[in-house]
């Protein structure tokens, strides 16, 4: 039970309780964009009104991108602080290991000396 709570202390949980609103809003904003997305057409068909409609497209498509990009960023950076407490787990776990194996060498080096 120790080893879960010594992996809890070591991931940074204020960080990432900061991001996570962060990260949710956009998600948010990006799957609401996503999902009522309509087909926008052109009120009649002179070619200047679906060069306009063609423009407003292009302009949210641009907004889209933006926010997508955003989101990947907080998430690309929540990632990062994970993998860096993985990584000071991992390291903790070896030396751990180490000390248990170094621990039951002279565990078993000492009983062998009291049963001679």
């Amino acid at each position: 039970m120790a080893v879960w709570t010594t992996a809890l202390k070591a991931i940074p949980w204020a960080d990432l309780i900061a991001a996570a609103p962060v990260v949710a809003r956009g998600a948010r904003k990006l799957w609401a964009s996503v999902r009522h997305k309509e087909a926008a057409e052109a009120e009649g068909s002179w070619p200047e009104a679906r060069l306009d409609a063609l423009e407003a497209h292009v302009d949210e498509l641009r907004k889209e991108l933006a926010a997508s990009s955003d989101l990947i960023a907080n998430l690309a950076e929540q990632n990062t602080r994970l993998v860096q407490a993985v990584t000071v787990l991992r390291m903790r776990t070896r030396i751990l290991f180490i000390i248990a194996a170094v621990l039951a060498a002279g565990f078993i080096g000492v009983l062998i000396v009291v049963l001679r």
